[in-house]
């Protein structure tokens, strides 16, 4: 695979780290019938990860299975130059510490061969720093998926400094190539865009918490029986425009305008101490009801599955398989 080559297409993919959101990697392009070979220096990490993707291969296949695609493409290695010195795309997803970073991209550049992509699944490090290690920066680019990514389709494309512009372009066609949303972002933002959305709903939860003017099970019913489905389908944006009535956003404006001076928001996160601590944990715990993490997992991923069909209904949006 070369990027100069302009296509897309590859047939192998290595993933750098297999946590949380590295795993997640794997099932979806083992989903989309490409080879997956997979670093990661942990002891058990062969068979953890084998299990997790047996355990979601149902899943995956109601999703929808493209031509070729089989948990036996999956290999495991305790060999970061094996890895990427055999694949065609790379996506790190290590843990999010910069210093780390930089040094695992340094050896990733040195392995990788001419023209492989190598992408960091970053929620908010900057590009610029992470690809100063490098001796060939220009191919070094932000990924960002949201969890998991197996299901969820949005992946936030960034530049560093010395990113060549046609791999952002390139790297924007991959992902979409491969049954992804992906948004191509012109400006290095810390936190990118959609992080930085999050996390200031996440921080009023916080600050609504930490005053005890609700409770967490609150805040989450508040969510996902308010603005979050309504959300699934059309952003803050669009959400606020259509209930301006024919008037639309300029309407919205005129009317709810004069509350951003309301002090109905508290943007700055608030001190994370012992107490607010015990009741997030507490509340999270009623919430999961005994429910373990596997089955909390597979709730929400037929959830989502259900919720993204609906999307597709709704937007039109059908996924090449």
């Amino acid at each position: 695979m070369s990027v100069a080559d302009g296509t897309p297409q590859v047939s192998s993919v290595g993933i750098v780290g297999a946590g949380v959101i590295g795993s997640g990697w794997v099932m979806h392009f083992l989903r989309m019938g490409l080879d997956v070979q997979v670093y990661d220096p942990f002891p058990g990490t062969d068979e953890r990860l084998r299990r997790e993707v047996d355990e979601t291969w149902e899943t995956l296949a109601v999703l929808g299975l493209r031509d070729g695609a089989s948990p036996d493409r999956l290999s495991v290695s305790t060999s970061l130059e094996d890895v990427v010195g055999a694949v065609d795309f790379v996506q790190e997803s290590s843990p999010e510490n910069l210093e780390s970073k930089i040094d695992v991209f340094a050896r990733m550049d040195a392995a990788a061969a001419d023209g492989v992509v190598l992408a960091t699944s970053t929620s908010g490090l900057s590009i610029t720093a992470i690809q100063s290690g490098c001796a060939n920066p220009e191919r070094v680019i932000v990924g960002h998926p949201f969890n998991p990514p197996y299901i969820m389709p949005l992946v936030e494309v960034v530049r560093g400094e010395r990113t060549d512009k046609g791999l952002a372009e390139w790297t924007t066609a991959f992902y979409e190539h491969y049954g992804k949303r992906p948004i191509l972002l012109e400006v290095e933002v810390p936190g990118f865009v959609a992080t930085r959305l999050q996390e200031a709903l996440w921080r009023e939860m916080l600050h609504i918490v930490a005053e005890g003017e609700a409770t967490v099970e609150q805040c989450d019913a508040a969510v996902v029986y308010g603005p979050g489905p309504r959300w699934a389908f059309m952003g803050p944006a669009l959400t606020f425009h259509l209930g301006g009535g024919e008037g639309g956003m300029a309407a919205t404006l005129d009317q709810f305008g004069p509350t951003l001076q309301e002090p109905w928001s508290r943007l700055m996160g608030p001190e994370l101490t012992e107490e607010l601590s015990e009741r997030l944990i507490e509340g999270a715990n009623k919430l999961a009801a005994g429910r373990s993490i596997p089955e909390l997992r597979r709730e929400r991923d037929l959830g989502l599955i259900e919720l993204m069909s609906a999307l597709d209904r709704v937007t039109g949006v059908k996924e090449d398989k």
